[in-house]
């Protein structure tokens, strides 16, 4: 097999491992491409979302629990206006507005009189959604040269999935939640990353388990509240072993129990403070549990660390993290080989992730010039701002990304968003892509060359059809479109 020149690793370091090229084009790595991936492995670089509402989760949430009782305040508030107390000595007054109103009938008074309706508070968790959103889209995404980091936070957040459709606290607590329990974990060990997403509020909100009680705990003593099996499923199903690891409905809720107790604090409590993730005793099954053959002593939250620690180190679970991140860097259809070498890499190395991204960076087949992955609507929404340098507000992205079908950080379920070409190649989809296109290849600043663009984004990768078609363009901003929408673009 012949091996790819400088340029093309260069394009195909950016386009599949990255974020795509910015403005300095594909030039920028060219002179050693696979050099300044392997550089942000080595640095860690995964930049660090900034922003002044870009507070720590239990900040959050008691600002969101005050919010939402100055909310219920504020809806019980015009009750009471609108109907004051009668004392004994005051009766129905008559109207005393005009002559042709009449005695019994309601008042009609003056607006200026009328007691006012309170202004609608802004909705905190939309507020600092889009605060995340911002920082992100027009911050970290435009920070690295390459941006294999980011791509990875990305990775990581759709396997450790949670919905900001869910509710209130995970709406606000998403990218926090991003923030704390992935990024600082990328390029770490995976151990060390599905303790921090197991016990963030984020996760054991949106999985039900602050809902989940010990069927013998002193909390369950009259029996009425049982045990909530969601977070123990998605944990061997979706986090770890895989849904063919070899595990069975009992070991669900074998860590179902081994979890219960894992809580979130709401207010004023001994468990800790308000917003923080704290273990209830009381709440948690007691006794040994035995688990995919392993018992686990009853030490309180220690159980469900060692639990998950064991569970991150199965071979089942290194075959599964192999094999979406073969999937999704190198082909729908991964190559067992190349599954078999970062499976192999992950045991002997003990989760080491960075040692796995070096075995995928390693392989031939991730470095195929053949473009076969469709970017996804969200990588492709960052190619487009990354190549047009385009900063649009928050809201516009996040419109733009549910015209697409995936809805930034609001998947169907706890799953995440499908990682494969048929999921995201359809017509429907494919049509939205042109409006969003169109959208930015119209903001771009007029001094930008079709042609001279789309030969510094894709470089080698370019074909003579696209080049062609975008010289032919009938306008600046047509030609540009085209380039967005060209295949080589859109395909990784």
């Amino acid at each position: 097999m012949t091996q790819p020149s400088n340029d093309v690793y260069a394009a195909i370091a950016l386009s599949r491992f990255g974020l795509g090229a910015d403005s300095n084009g594909v030039a920028a790595i060219g002179s050693d491409p696979r050099g300044a991936l392997l550089e942000e492995i080595t640095e860690r670089f995964v930049p660090v979302p900034v922003g002044v509402e870009l507070k720590p989760t239990a900040d959050l949430l008691v600002a969101l629990y005050d919010f939402q009782e100055q909310r219920k305040q504020a809806r019980e508030q015009p009750v009471a206006a609108a109907a004051p107390p009668v004392t004994a000595n005051q009766g129905p007054q008559p109207a005393m507005s005009g002559g042709d109103m009449k005695a019994g009938q309601p008042s009609a008074m003056p607006k200026a009189m009328a007691s006012p309706s309170p202004p609608a508070m802004p909705y905190l968790p939309q507020q600092v959604f889009l605060a995340e959103v911002e920082a992100r889209f027009n911050g970290t995404i435009h920070q690295p040269l390459i941006g294999f980091g980011e791509r990875l936070a990305m990775f990581w957040a759709n396997h450790f999935a949670v919905s900001t459709s869910s509710g209130e606290e995970v709406h606000i607590l998403a990218g926090a939640f991003e923030r704390e329990a992935i990024r600082p974990h990328v390029f770490g060990r995976f151990s060390d990353m599905l303790l921090a997403v197991e016990t963030h509020p984020a996760m054991l909100t949106f999985l039900d388990n602050r809902q989940s009680i010990g069927p013998d705990s002193r909390a369950n003593a009259k029996g009425k509240r049982g045990l909530n099996e969601n977070l123990a499923r998605e944990t061997l199903e979706l986090h770890t072993l895989g849904v063919d690891g070899g595990y069975t409905q009992a070991d669900v809720t074998t860590l179902a129990r081994i979890i219960t107790g894992w809580t979130v604090v709401r207010g004023q409590s001994p468990l800790g403070a308000s917003g923080t993730f704290a273990f209830n005793a009381n709440a948690h099954q007691p006794g040994d549990q035995t688990l995919l053959g392993l018992t686990y002593a009853d030490h309180g939250f220690g159980q469900g660390r060692e639990a998950l620690h064991d569970l991150s180190r199965h071979p089942a679970t290194a075959g599964h993290i192999a094999t979406k991140l073969v999937r999704h860097f190198v082909s729908d259809v991964p190559p067992p080989a190349v599954v078999q070498k970062l499976s192999a890499t992950f045991t002997k190395t003990d989760g080491d992730l960075s040692a796995v991204y070096r075995a995928l960076l390693g392989s031939d087949e991730a470095w195929d010039p053949k473009l076969v992955k469709i970017r996804s609507p969200l990588e492709y929404v960052i190619a487009l701002l990354r190549a047009s340098g385009e900063k649009p507000k928050p809201n516009v992205i996040v419109s733009a990304l549910a015209a697409m079908g995936q809805p930034f950080w609001a998947p169907s379920g706890p799953n995440g968003f499908p990682d494969t070409v048929d999921a995201w190649a359809s017509g429907q989809g494919l049509s939205t892509r042109m409006d969003v296109a169109n959208m930015i290849a119209n903001a771009v600043p007029p001094q930008i060359d079709p042609r001279r663009f789309v030969s510094d984004s894709l470089g080698p990768l370019l074909s003579d059809e696209t080049l062609q078609a975008v010289s032919r363009a009938e306008t600046r901003s047509q030609g540009l479109a085209i380039a967005y929408l060209s295949p080589e673009f859109q395909r990784r």
